[in-house]
């Protein structure tokens, strides 16, 4: 039985809210979820280019967090 694995994509909005989109892994099945608005998506390539592209459409929220930069 394949191993799941999670790992998340996090950005700031210009408000200073965290948003979160976690990746889940199990095989090469790759899962999105956004604990903001509850979007899902499956992604088999670039999972986490996906999940910062919906992190800025959905809720323009660009600041990288492991970039020691906040709002």
């Amino acid at each position: 039985m394949p191993q799941t694995t999670t790992s998340k994509v996090s950005r700031w909005d210009q408000h200073g809210r965290e948003h979160v989109v976690h990746v889940r892994r199990t095989g090469v099945q790759r899962t999105l979820d956004c604990a903001t608005c509850g979007w899902r998506r499956g992604a088999q390539f670039l999972p986490w280019l996906k999940a910062e592209e919906h992190l800025t459409e959905a809720h323009q929220a660009t600041v990288n967090p492991g970039n020691g930069a906040r709002p």
